[in-house]
């Protein structure tokens, strides 16, 4: 298969994201034959294509043409969830309230605690420093939830991973490169064991099979008979998964 060149990536102006209420990026594609406009759901962001020729004022003219579908499209974006004290979050499908008691104890770590109605994570520290425990607290979690269930169906497939990373991916759950190394978002660990163990499965099957044809979901349904119902749980609540950890200005 021939590659394509990737786009070129520029912004727009900070006056132009703070009349939108948006970051606003432009890329300029070698394949683009028309200028084209859509919102990412996952980062909030208005994203203007156009083909090489184009200059970049034109893209500027182009977003105020269709200034009032961007604002609509904005508009029904459910609201970011970030990290802050009280507020409720999924861990592995169960509800958790997160807690930032403020003081500085000893072991300066994320704690799960029991409790009613919502066990607690307490994170210790001012905000910036406890936000920035929780980020990478749901990191490790996720790796060692990731981790495990990579390495149970890679025995099962008779493959081996090259590498496993966390990173919080936009585009895709999970990907694995034809160097045989698995990349996975930390938001699975936010949703049932099951949809991660699913992910898990997928980008595996994919050490065998770099397609997604029959004989690879064959694969995944080999070693992950429950996919149908985390593929469809990932289709209706997937996206929600992308609004927590969002830190706005406010």
């Amino acid at each position: 298969m021939r590659k394509t060149k990737a786009p070129h990536v520029t912004t727009l102006p900070n006056r132009e994201t703070e009349r939108i209420g948006a970051p606003v990026e432009v890329r300029r594609h070698p394949a683009a034959r028309r200028l084209t406009l859509r919102v990412s759901r996952t980062r909030r962001a208005v994203i203007v294509t156009l083909p090489v020729q184009c200059g970049i004022e034109e893209a500027g003219s182009f977003l105020h043409r269709n200034l009032d579908w961007v604002r609509e499209r904005l508009d029904s974006l459910p609201e970011p969830i970030p990290f802050r004290d009280g507020i409720l979050v999924p861990l592995r499908g169960v509800t958790h309230r997160i807690v930032m008691p403020g003081e500085m104890p000893r072991r300066r770590v994320v704690r799960r605690i029991d409790g009613h109605p919502f066990p607690q994570l307490q994170a210790p520290g001012e905000v910036i420093a406890a936000v920035r425990r929780l980020e990478q607290w749901f990191s490790e979690e996720a790796r060692r939830d990731l981790a495990e269930r990579v390495a149970w169906h890679a025995d099962r497939l008779g493959v081996k991973p090259s590498r496993l990373s966390i990173r919080d991916q936009t585009s895709r759950w999970g990907s694995c490169s034809t160097t045989g190394a698995l990349s996975f978002s930390w938001r699975l660990v936010l949703a049932p064991p099951a949809v991660l163990d699913y992910v898990a499965a997928h980008e595996v099957a994919h050490l065998r099979e770099m397609n997604h044809g029959l004989r690879f979901w064959s694969l995944v349904r080999q070693t992950c008979p429950a996919m149908d119902e985390a593929k469809h749980w990932l289709r209706l609540y997937g996206m929600d998964l992308h609004r927590y950890g969002v830190q706005t200005s406010a």
